[in-house]
């Protein structure tokens, strides 16, 4: 039963749709929005803005042109798509497919899709045109009589219900009418005033006056009334016999199909307005053919998809700033990749992240990438969850879980930082250092990914080893890590040496080192995900550097090693903190930049 509250009340929606393959699609003011529910059940959305109609769009008969150019191109475009989602199958492609793929670098199916479009429209011409003009012309006592052009109009109003009755042979179509079915319950639900809920939406009617079935019926009566007399006016003071005649009348048919679009939709608009018994005599067989042919009762999954469409194309309207969406479907490798990376560009993401996500969730190497290939709907959708995670700013590591770092596969998440490229530098030179029966220390340990490399390069030289962090869940991550690794590590937690005794043969440090005031103007995965006590070094990124300095000497024996990672520019300030060492030397990073400093006691 439909549930009215008490603000329920009449009123008129500027959203319009049409059913397309296994959904809906609702056009807004300023978009259009299709759902479709996908092969694995799931209800994919999307939403696609357009420009704000023209001054053409207002004037009266002018607009019916202009809607219907629209209106056609953007159902075409809204049906592709959903064929798209609706054909995609997780079976490896075929030959034909990948040769499309590997060599044009295009899509098989979307190949037949734009075929397949162009041969319904050749159909429609011969059909709804040609047809009815070739049936007339057998008659031969008509020619040239008025009731030549009343018997091609009747040709013509026979083939339209003729072709809707023969459709719903087809399973497909069947279905289709359904989603029909559910698109005008759910208009038809919200001009009640009532929520859009399955239950309410199932309730309300499936016929709507503005319906495109109701349009095109319009659209007959009114080509009969003014292409026949067109042609009787053709006919006696210009044409007179043959195939010249044929074709003009196939001619005039094109020509006079705006002013009848024109006519046919301020029609619709103005019978719309009005629900007296006189409209409704102009309503009915376009109701009845809604009813007896072009609609069918949707079942509640059905109606759940209207409900998506509707809702997106309503949110679109209202918020502006609402983004477009798009339907994940496989397709070729080389311009999903390159779609995937104009976004991460447009919100200032590296797009570098793009390539990993592809390398990783199709597991070949980002080298390979650029073999063409066909991404299969499955390995679409886990790259599109990715990369959906990815577009919130969340950094990459963290939404993929893990990261090798020296070999070793490190747990990565909101509890540490991730581990960078340059950090590798530090613990192959730590594990270098190491010698046989060494004590370690591995301070601000986070992850864990020092001590655990260092761990695996000399597993053969018995170390003992210690890896502290003064969060408790850094310590946990980096149990989970030398665990996962098979490391034996004994973790504290600990401020820098607060809780540490004993002297260590090697200590090792990647301590915070970014300047407080430099924090904000990191980029924004860094700043808004990554631990904050794991990246500020103080005033001027030095804080943990001194106190090191000041408290080693108790924790390192003599002809002990200190290595630590600095900041960019950092290297020659911290080396003047530690005036007591014997020696120091520095290694640079990938980027020629010195990173690490090997100072010796």
């Amino acid at each position: 039963m439909v549930k009215k509250n008490k603000e329920s009340r009449n009123r008129c929606s500027s959203v319009g749709g049409q059913a397309v393959l296994e959904g809906v699609m609702m056009m807004g003011k300023s978009s259009y929005c299709t759902a479709v529910r996908d092969p694995d059940g799931e209800i994919q959305v999307e939403r696609v803005r357009y420009n704000p109609p023209s001054k053409a769009a207002r004037i009266p008969f002018v607009r019916g042109v202009v809607n219907m150019f629209t209106s056609l191109v953007r159902g075409t475009k809204a049906l592709l798509r959903s064929a798209e989602v609706y054909a995609q199958e997780d079976e490896e492609p075929g030959r034909i497919e990948k040769w499309f793929a590997e060599k044009l670098k295009l899509d098989l199916m979307q190949v037949v899709s734009i075929i397949s479009l162009v041969v319904g429209f050749a159909l429609a011409i011969a059909l709804f045109m040609w047809l009815p003009i070739f049936l007339v012309g057998l008659i031969k006592p008509l020619d040239g009589t008025v009731w030549e052009y009343l018997v091609q109009g009747v040709f013509k109003l026979v083939i339209f219900i003729a072709y809707l009755a023969l459709v719903l042979l087809l399973k497909d179509m069947k279905r289709l009418y359904r989603y029909h079915g559910a698109e005008h319950k759910t208009i038809n639900c919200y001009e009640k005033g009532l929520p859009l809920t399955v239950e309410n939406v199932m309730g309300c009617s499936r016929l709507h006056d503005r319906c495109g079935t109701s349009f095109l019926f319009i659209v007959i009566i009114i080509n009969i009334l003014i292409v026949g007399v067109v042609y009787w006016v053709c006919r006696v003071r210009y044409i007179q016999s043959g195939v010249l005649e044929a074709l003009a009348k196939l001619g005039l048919e094109v020509v006079l199909l705006p002013v009848i679009a024109g006519v046919s939709y301020e029609l619709l608009k103005f019978f719309a307005r009005f629900r007296g018994k006189f409209s409704l005599i102009f309503k009915w067989p376009g109701r009845l053919i809604q009813k007896t042919l072009t609609t069918r009762e949707p079942d509640e999954s059905m109606v759940e998809v209207a409900i998506a469409a509707f809702n997106a194309a309503m949110a679109m309207d209202d918020d502006p700033s609402l983004k477009e969406t798009r339907f994940v479907t496989g397709g070729i490798l080389s311009e999903m990749l390159g779609n995937t990376k104009k976004q991460f560009s447009a919100e200032n993401i590296d797009e570098s992240d793009a390539e990993w996500i592809y390398s990783i969730c199709l597991d070949v190497p980002r080298s390979e990438l650029g073999k063409e290939r066909i991404v299969t709907p499955a390995e679409a959708k886990k790259i599109a969850a990715v990369a959906e995670q990815r577009l919130t700013g969340r950094p990459l590591w963290y939404i993929i879980g893990d990261v090798d770092f020296c070999g070793c596969n490190i747990m990565v998440d909101e509890r540490a930082l991730i581990p960078r490229p340059e950090t590798e530098i530090l613990a192959e030179q730590a594990a270098k250092t190491a010698e046989e029966g060494d004590k370690v220390l591995d301070l601000c340990t986070g992850s864990g990914c020092i001590a655990i490399a260092i761990a695996k390069y000399c597993a053969g030289k018995k170390l003992q080893i210690t890896a502290s962090d003064v969060s408790d869940a850094a310590i946990m991550l980096a149990q989970e890590n030398a665990q996962r690794n098979g490391a034996d590590i004994n973790f504290v937690q600990s401020d820098l040496f607060s809780r540490i005794h004993g002297r260590f043969n090697l200590i090792v440090c990647n301590p915070p080192y970014i300047r407080s005031g430099d924090i904000e103007g990191l980029q924004r995965e860094v700043r808004e995900y990554e631990p904050r006590v794991a990246l500020d070094g103080g005033a001027d990124g030095l804080d943990f550097y001194r106190r090191l300095a000041k408290e080693v000497t108790r924790y390192i024996v003599k002809g002990g090693m200190l290595m630590l990672e600095v900041g960019e520019d950092q290297a020659a300030e911290v080396l003047k903190l530690f005036e007591k060492r014997d020696y120091a030397m520095i290694v640079k990073d990938f980027a020629g930049v010195d990173r690490i400093l090997k100072i010796a006691f």
